[in-house]
């Protein structure tokens, strides 16, 4: 087609399009250029200037990419959205060199293309920006780390990989960081998923690729779920467990992304989300020609929300299979202070030590009940502050699902102050701090901490409504409650037909129920407002024991008494690990007055609490009865 044909087709005179064609249009008016330009589209018309004048418009674009194998899609996209809108595509590929990159777009400045897809080599390709800039080309910049670069969002593929598998439970999610476009963005995205989540970032779980050190830990169940930003990557995994006999997702979860040109194998069947390539290249193409048509120099980044394709991987973590034990409660920075005699009015004592441990009821349960073998998870609040930072890490090395603790901007967290006298003696003053602001709407939202829970372990050192909601959702979800009443008064009746055991000190006891008489009376007291089983702990005295159907007493296992502040937690934790492990409860009694003897003969109370092999080495010297399983 010459200029004459076309401006018949318009209704234009010749010159009209020729202006039209070499941007000296001003003095026409829109609707005439655009209809000139709509018939030179569908014509693909060039005029002869275009082929040696700067500025004219050539309905050409020109698609520099660095290698063939990073366009999946993204190339058909741009075409089609090329043809749609009526231009021409040059291709050229830098083959992630920077000299032929530089080559390219030289080459395409002398085709006078309208405007530029172009996809950096590397960081050194803004160089050659102002190259462009001389020729006022348009240029859309794509799979590049430059400020104005239009990129995927590949870290939120990668936080939404992850947070798929932490909403299934998983807290162990190692990522594989392969060779692929987006996969620093999408490694970021899953370290982000896990700081919001509260899981601690372990650099040992990212991956360059599949190696025996992976393998071993999904092996040996230190890794629940993987997350890949390659598939390619993510079905040699699939293979390669299935290769050792293991089931997917029992024994391993595992989400990655997908080109929408892959098609899942049908015996894979892999747990995906699909990144929408195609309509990427379509997004490329019409930003820049919004560019060059309409000025529009500052449209809105690519989003396009991405779904997960199934959930074929993705099931609980393998730990989860088996029973465990939730802890709700306070949770403290204990800063201890050692002196001869513990202070009274009007009295100053000075201190002979002082030390400062992570505690706090909920964590020396929780940690307790780890250290004892069980799977463990704890709900609580933190301030936000270093100490926040102190508890993550005690809570991560003891092996404690950390999930349901939380920071609370704006408070501090927890302190308990313990002055311990010399024959172990304490007394305790606690400053809640974040601990106060444990709610029962908290609990509710928490309500997956609960799932699979056959204890629930919770203290009164949290409001006292929030503790009445905690044992309302543990029933709902079939655990049973355990309730260790702290600085408190009368508890109330809806609070106690939730609870299965209650276990107070003497002075508790007496808090409790002020009115009743002797010991046996007040646990009566309690039993008959809907308490299952109560036991009283009367330290070197031992425990009485009350149920419906016996009262009994149980005595102390001498140990020499250094500190003695942690003893009820030992025995609390100890306790439900061995009910859980479906020991009688005269057993468990028993096993737990061990746990809290070897407590009380040591310094602090996380770092005096005893794991399961010392505990039961111990126990099998003196009463192996205790150990035998029927």
């Amino acid at each position: 087609m010459n200029i004459r044909e076309l401006a018949k087709l318009a209704g234009v005179s010749a010159s009209t399009v020729s202006k039209i064609m070499n941007n000296k249009d001003s003095s026409i008016s829109p609707s005439t250029r655009e209809r000139v330009l709509q018939i030179a589209k569908q014509y693909n018309y060039q005029s002869y200037s275009s082929l040696i004048e700067k500025g004219t418009t050539t309905l050409t674009l020109g698609v520099v990419f660095r290698s063939a194998s990073t366009m999946n899609l993204t190339l058909d996209g741009i075409l089609h959205a090329a043809q749609e809108a009526g231009y021409t595509i040059l291709l050229r590929e830098s083959g992630n060199d920077s000299e032929r990159e530089a080559q390219n777009l030289s080459v395409l400045c002398s085709h006078h293309v309208d405007g530029l897809i172009w996809e950096f080599v590397n960081k050194d390709s803004e160089k050659n920006i102002p190259f462009l800039e001389r020729h006022e080309i348009p240029t859309v910049i794509f799979h590049s780390e430059h400020g104005n670069a239009v990129n995927i969002d590949y870290e939120e593929a990668g936080r939404q990989a992850a947070l798929t598998l932490v909403n299934a439970g998983h807290t162990a999610i190692a990522c594989i960081n392969a060779p692929v476009p987006g996969r620093e963005a999408f490694t970021n995205g899953y370290q982000k998923c896990l700081f919001e989540n509260h899981i601690p970032l372990d650099e040992a779980f990212i991956f360059a690729q599949i190696d025996g050190q992976l393998m071993q830990k999904i092996a040996s169940h230190t890794i629940s779920g993987v997350v890949s930003a390659h598939y390619e990557t993510a079905a040699r995994l699939y293979d390669a467990v299935r290769k050792l006999r293991y089931e997917l997702p029992y024994d391993v979860s595992i989400v990655s992304l997908r080109d929408e040109s892959i098609t899942p194998d049908v015996l894979r069947q892999l747990s995906t989300f699909t990144i929408p390539h195609y309509a990427y290249g379509e997004y490329l193409c019409e930003r820049l020609v919004g560019q060059i048509e309409r000025g529009e120099n500052t449209p809105p980044a690519f989003r396009r929300a991405i779904q997960l394709d199934s959930e074929s991987t993705v099931g609980i973590p393998h730990n989860s299979h088996s029973k465990k034990i939730t802890v709700v409660g306070s949770i403290n920075i204990d800063n201890y202070l050692k002196m001869d005699a513990l202070p009274r009015t009007g009295m100053t004592v000075s201190s002979s030590l002082s030390a400062s441990y992570v505690g706090g009821k909920a964590i020396n349960q929780a940690i307790g009940a780890a250290r004892l073998g069980q799977r463990v998870s704890v709900i609580g609040r933190l301030g936000n502050d270093v100490d926040s930072d102190t508890v993550y890490r005690a809570l991560n090395m003891a092996g404690v699902d950390s999930m349901g603790v939380k920071r609370c901007s704006g408070h501090k967290t927890g302190q308990a102050y313990i002055f311990v006298q010399r024959d172990g003696d304490s007394m305790i003053s606690i400053l809640s701090g974040a601990n106060a602001t444990l709610l029962p709407q908290d609990i509710r939202e928490a309500g997956r901490v609960f799932e699979n829970a056959a204890f629930c372990l919770v203290q009164t050192e949290i409001p006292i409504e929030t503790v009445a909601e905690t044992c309302r959702i543990a029933r709902k979800h079939g655990a049973q409650t355990i309730l260790k009443p702290v600085a408190c008064g009368e508890l109330p009746a809806d609070l106690l037909r939730n609870v299965d055991i209650l276990i107070p000190n003497r002075a508790e006891l007496d808090a409790i129920c002020p009115a009743a008489g002797d010991l046996e009376s007040q646990a009566a007291q309690l039993l008959d407002a809907g308490v299952g089983t109560v036991i009283v702990t009367l330290g070197t005295e031992g425990c009485f024991l009350k149920t419906a159907q016996e009262s009994a007493y149980f005595p102390a296992v001498p140990f020499d008494v250094v500190d003695a502040s942690g003893a009820a937690d030992a025995f609390i934790s100890a306790l439900a690990s061995y009910l859980l492990e479906e020991r009688s409860l005269h057993t468990a009694i028993r096993i737990a007055s061990y746990a809290a003897g070897f407590t009380i003969s040591r310094e602090g109370v996380t770092s005096s609490l005893v794991d399961k092999n010392t505990l039961e080495s111990f126990i099998m010297q003196r009463e192996p009865e205790l150990l035998q399983i029927n």
